[in-house]
């Protein structure tokens, strides 16, 4: 299914329908895995009526375009993120300063090679706090344009790239574009109600939600495949992969879950497709056809479209109501926290912020974390006791920083090299 998709092709040709002529019907064979029409004659099929034409239009292969047009505004996206962060302005330690404006954050602020947390939050990351508290909502689709860094834009972009244009290429921009955006937002949404203490960004979510349309267009298109078990095995595989990545730290794989069912209900909704013995019984004179079929869509798709449309009404609103009055899911599900983080000898899954007591004798401050008595000293110039205040005291491990305001300058000082 994903990157190895061969498929049998029919190739759909009718004459106007003013001489009568039969349809005729290439087969074109790519040692596929799929028969289904992708291919028409639109000039014919339109004087034939608008019906027919977009009946028959849902099996033609479409140039994508919309897909790539994602990829270019997450990387504008992510230029225009470096260019607010301004590391060298707003940060001690630099990486690639050559770069100016655009260098990144240090490797133990920042291992992916990007901006600070600071300046994802300002940017629109998913933050539980200002999206119940600050009316915020929109950050439930802004967070999905944004990466943390280098490595994380490389990996998603190339994923939308590989699964997204495929999909565009057999359903449309349309239909994919709506899929890509709701299945990020119901990732988003199922995120928000277990992450609370950190913030969150990444097109993971609708990247997921296109590997579940694929599982579902599989299923409810099940009549017009061949090697049926091999393509839902592969297909099923690659998923559990993928999810099973998600149980690192510092990984919402809650917006992984929460985009991957959205796509999976939405891939019944939008991927559904006309039996292709319907259509051709339809659109030939030929009514003995071998293709023949009496509906337009068997009954277990019509089944599947409803059940899953209710879902998705009902996920969607009690989603919604839950995270307008604050629900942290957690405190409801002792275990669902294994679903995101899975802690071993190698890492640790705690993501709770920690505290920091902050000393400062002379031009030296001193900064002792709370949770594990480590240490660091950070020598400050011209400085005395009168003019430095500390407004903040919390570290966060990797991400967080502590402001320190001078008479006339101002230092941020991260906290990530105190290794909490």
């Amino acid at each position: 299914m994903v990157g190895s998709s061969h498929r049998l092709i029919l190739n759909l040709r009718r004459a106007s329908m003013a001489e009568h002529h039969p349809l005729d019907i290439q087969i074109n064979s790519r040692q596929g895995t799929a028969i289904h029409p992708i291919e028409a004659d639109g000039q014919s099929l339109q004087a034939s009526g608008s019906v027919a034409f977009w009946e028959v239009k849902q099996f033609r292969k479409w140039i994508p375009w919309l897909i790539p047009s994602f990829v270019i505004a997450n990387i504008v996206t992510f230029f225009i993120t470096m260019s607010v962060n301004n590391c060298p302005k707003n940060s001690v330690s630099c990486i690639a300063r050559f770069l100016g404006r655009f260098s990144f954050q240090s490797l133990k602020e920042n291992p992916l090679l990007g901006p600070s947390s600071l300046t994802l939050r300002r940017m629109g990351a998913l933050e539980v706090n200002k999206v119940v508290h600050g009316n915020q909502l929109w950050r439930l689709i802004t967070c999905i344009w944004l990466h943390a860094g280098v490595f994380h834009l490389l990996a998603n972009m190339l994923s939308l790239l590989v699964i997204g244009i495929r999909l565009e290429q057999e359903f449309g921009f349309i239909r994919i574009g709506l899929l890509y955006v709701i299945s990020g937002f119901g990732g988003s949404l199922l995120s928000s109600l277990f992450i609370q203490s950190n913030i969150s960004v990444g097109a993971s979510g609708a990247l997921f939600g296109l590997l579940g349309g694929m599982l579902s267009e599989l299923i409810t298109n099940w009549t017009i495949y061949s090697n049926k078990v091999a393509a839902l095995v592969t297909l099923l595989v690659i998923i559990a992969i993928n999810l099973a990545v998600g149980i690192l730290p510092h990984v919402d794989n809650f917006a992984h879950i929460g985009g991957f069912i959205s796509g999976f209900l939405l891939g019944f909704v939008f991927l559904i497709r006309p039996q292709f013995g319907w259509v051709s019984q339809r659109y030939t004179s030929q009514t003995n056809s071998s293709f023949g079929a009496n509906h337009k869509f068997k009954i277990y798709q019509c089944v599947l479209w409803i059940i899953s449309l209710i879902l998705l009404i009902a996920g969607f609103t009690v989603g919604m109501v839950l995270l307008s009055r604050g629900f942290d899911a957690n405190r409801h599900c002792s275990w669902c926290h294994y679903l995101s983080c899975v802690p071993t000898s190698k890492w640790s899954c705690n993501s709770e912020p920690t505290y920091c007591l902050s000393q400062q004798v002379g031009n030296q401050l001193n900064l002792t974390c709370s949770s594990n008595g480590k240490f660091r000293t950070y020598i400050l110039p011209n400085a005395s006791n009168s003019a430095i205040q500390v407004r903040g005291r919390r570290c966060s491990g990797e991400n967080g920083r502590v402001r320190v305001s001078l008479s006339k300058w101002e230092a941020m000082f991260n906290l990530g090299m105190v290794q909490c």
